[in-house]
């Protein structure tokens, strides 16, 4: 996939990280990327870094402080989620896709793939900001932090994969 050129609408890789201590790790991102939370909402944060291109996303998850919880690629619109889920599967690769769903406080169109260490990506847009951390389709509502399930993970995954 070529990453598109950041721009205010996307095109940027996205690193979403487990953290133990939300407001401790939001004071130190500040600090390290020299800008404020895009958005924050309890258990969550996420920046919008222009130097590097980067949404860094945090989601609280007490016990998983400095793991990564997934990976992904923000694109400007569906017409690039969908032509990723074409030339991904024509690559072999099995897709998860979600369109319209609402995650991380958001409503998006994305697609999933697993990397062969287990690690998951998505490439996604976002649609429209929310006031819910999220419900995604097929999968069981999520609480309004971000220890719930949302988008891909289940009750048996209590972290949440979603952004």
């Amino acid at each position: 996939m070529t990453v598109p050129t950041p721009t205010p609408d996307g095109g940027r890789v996205q690193l979403a990280l487990n953290v133990d201590d939300l407001a401790e790790a939001v004071a130190f991102y500040t600090k390290l990327f020299g800008t404020p939370p895009a958005k924050q909402r309890p258990g969550y944060a996420n920046f919008a870094v222009a130097q590097p291109p980067l949404k860094l996303v945090l989601l609280e998850n007490p016990g998983q402080g400095g793991t990564l919880n997934h990976l992904g690629v923000e694109v400007p619109n569906t017409a690039v989620v969908h032509s990723e889920i074409a030339r991904l599967s024509g690559e072999g690769l099995f897709t998860d896709e979600e369109m319209g769903t609402t995650c991380c406080f958001a409503t998006q169109d994305k697609v999933w793939v697993t990397g062969p260490g287990g690690e998951r990506w998505e490439v996604y847009t976002v649609l429209a900001d929310s006031q819910v951390f999220g419900v995604s389709p097929g999968h069981p509502l999520a609480t309004e932090t971000a220890g719930g399930v949302c988008c891909g993970a289940t009750a048996e995954e209590p972290t949440s994969s979603c952004c």
